[in-house]
């Protein structure tokens, strides 16, 4: 069996600056968090400056093509050049706002990885589809664009994140026994293709995630960590955050 280690990602969505990096980056680098993978997503001006800090850094989105007339959008490529090793895929306010599709998430985690970034494929479903048991239908054909397109293997080098939509940002979140169910779904749903790879997969839990509950949710057997929102702009809740990871896994 492959070991997992716990993961805290901050994605800190439209929001930061220069000095909230280098508060972020000294919370972190001060601190003892060997035991935990840290990664922060801020928005791409900020980029450089959080690598130069020496904290894991990640991009929120990348385009699906390689170059060409796609005014705004950034290649993997450039990303990667700059020094960072991650990329969200398939965030929630990607396909809500953007109206990206499975099949464009899926692209786009084909060409985070032709590139050499580890995508973060966040999946999760709204309020109605909980409501009317579609779950796991909605979590499952998040997750089969991808295999469909570039085979389960393709899932060895990344991380999930499950993000109930209804939790992100509202301040509800999934108990943790709610969301043990879904991470167990996913993992069982992967393990049914390919066992060895899902006891190895990094599976993250994301919706209003804060230093008051991650320790409870951290705890659950197929919870590996998460990924934060709000709570990554505070330097002292996000350590706190990354400190209830310690030894989860």
């Amino acid at each position: 069996m492959a070991a997992r280690k716990a993961m805290v990602a901050g994605n800190w969505k439209m929001n930061g600056s220069l000095e909230l990096v280098e508060k972020l980056s000294d919370a972190i680098n001060n601190a003892e968090f060997s035991e935990v993978k840290i990664v922060l997503f801020p928005p791409f001006p900020l980029i450089p400056a959080m690598i130069a800090s020496g904290v894991n850094t990640g991009a929120q989105t990348v385009s699906e093509h390689t170059s060409g007339a796609f005014t705004g959008e950034v290649d993997a490529e450039l990303i990667k050049q700059l020094g960072a090793n991650y990329v969200l895929v398939g965030h929630s306010e990607r396909r809500s706002v953007y109206k990206e599709s499975n099949d464009v998430v899926a692209a786009k985690f084909a060409r985070a990885q032709q590139a050499g970034l580890t995508p973060i494929l966040c999946v999760g479903e709204s309020e109605t589809e909980r409501e009317n048991g579609q779950t796991e239908q909605v979590v499952a054909a998040q997750i089969d664009a991808v295999i469909n397109k570039l085979g389960v293997a393709a899932l060895e080098d990344s991380v999930i994140a499950y993000e109930p939509v209804w939790a992100i940002g509202t301040g509800k979140t999934a108990s943790p026994e709610q969301a043990q169910t879904v991470h167990k779904f996913i993992r069982d749903k992967i393990a049914s293709l390919e066992g060895n790879l899902a006891q190895g997969l990094t599976i993250l839990y994301g919706g209003s995630v804060n230093e008051k509950n991650s320790e409870l949710l951290f705890a659950q057997t197929d919870i590996d960590g998460g990924l934060i929102g709000g709570a990554s702009l505070k330097a002292e809740s996000f350590a706190a955050i990354c400190n209830s990871a310690k030894g989860t896994v």
